[in-house]
């Protein structure tokens, strides 16, 4: 059984805009998990409406959505200014990540973000990184503009905004080039959704349910995730149940080695989150024992990446072989999550550092 389920309770009354207790007892482990897992403005502002919380307690809620409202009319200018320029140059943008994803909130303000994410492919990549140049002439300039970078980033006002050429870094290269057929159908595909008094793209439906999902994981592999990365999910795969082409979203998970992983988080989003098992695709209970596993290793923090402190080799064979070593060492840690995953992992690994070994262009060293 998965381990704080008040925690869950909360978070998913919170998602069906119902009223949830807030055991006053348990004040300060609540408080201290919505800030790892970035969901206070989401469940705060119905825990303010209840008695018996400590002065200290409604400082701490009341200042974290102040915080986020604040944030959000910062970026919400910020964003307009970008995306009106990138209009006017005629550049194609599609909106991801944060601003899409707090639209689905019953308030977007109950979902925090903190920065702009701006898709433009890779034939509007240097037009589009000029665009931002020339709209934020003040802003802080640190990444280089390269060809095989994700994204190009400039920090305005504060304010990151992240001209991505791809939505996600893969190194497999059947991975790269099936992601690439998916993401040109999303972006072929995009819809509107109006952010305020701003009139934007999004992605498809179904390839955005690929992308949220794969995001999150790719998290979970590396810097650690959190619930509100699942709420998002959650809150998608509500909003669009009517419009997610299963056969294709099946046909998207089995060619990415991402079915299982999938299932894991379906399994979270359903029995964590609220969920209904007719908008979960693929929904099972087979995965129950390690999606539960995961649910308690995400609120104790243990999904974070190992630091690697010791000074890599300066041989190039040796450094080749000692990375390798680490990235094993990555998918042995995902195993007990996926096993299915830490084999495509693995093989990944093999592939990608042979192709990288015998290269001629050595620019990623």
């Amino acid at each position: 059984m998965h381990k704080y389920p008040t925690y869950w309770e909360i978070v998913k009354a919170a998602l069906r805009q119902q009223p949830a207790a807030w055991p006053v007892e348990q004040t300060e482990e609540l408080l201290l998990l919505n800030a790892m897992q970035g969901t206070g403005a989401l469940v705060f502002p119905s825990a303010l409406a209840q008695d018996g919380l400590s002065s200290y307690a409604r400082a701490q809620m009341k200042g974290v959505c102040m915080s986020t409202m604040q944030q959000h009319v910062k970026l919400h200018h910020t964003l307009s200014m970008a995306w009106t320029a990138l209009e006017k140059a005629g550049v194609n943008a599609v909106l991801m990540k944060g601003a899409t994803l707090a639209a689905l909130y019953p308030s977007p303000e109950q979902r925090a973000w903190g920065d702009i994410d701006l898709f433009v492919g890779k034939e509007q990549y240097h037009p589009a990184c000029a665009v931002m140049r020339d709209t934020f002439p003040g802003a802080l300039k640190f990444d280089e503009e390269l060809d095989h970078y994700k994204h190009y980033n400039i920090i305005a006002d504060g304010i990151s905004i992240e001209t991505h050429r791809v939505t996600m870094g893969l190194q497999h290269p059947l991975d790269v080039k099936r992601y690439a057929q998916m993401e040109a159908y999303g972006v072929a595909h995009a819809s509107d959704l109006k952010i305020g008094d701003l009139n934007v793209k999004v992605f498809e439906p179904t390839f955005n349910a690929l992308f949220v999902m794969f995001h999150c994981w790719e998290h979970m592999l590396t810097l650690g995730a959190n619930v509100r990365q699942l709420c998002d999910l959650t809150l998608l795969l509500h909003r669009y149940a009517a419009q997610i082409d299963r056969p294709r979203l099946r046909k998207y998970l089995n060619a990415l080695h991402l079915m299982d992983v999938w299932q894991l988080l379906m399994y979270i989003c359903v029995n964590g989150l609220g969920l209904t098992i007719e908008e979960a695709p693929f929904y099972t209970t087979k995965v129950a024992q390690r999606a539960e596993h995961l649910m308690n290793d995400l609120l104790d923090g243990k999904l974070k990446e190992p630091k690697h402190t010791e000074q890599a080799p300066k041989a190039r064979f040796v450094r080749k072989f000692h990375t390798m070593l680490q990235r094993f060492d990555g998918a042995r840690r995902i195993r007990q999550y996926s096993p299915a995953y830490a084999r495509h992992m693995n093989a990944t690994t093999i592939l990608n550092g042979a192709c990288r070994l015998f290269a001629k262009d050595r620019r990623w060293e």
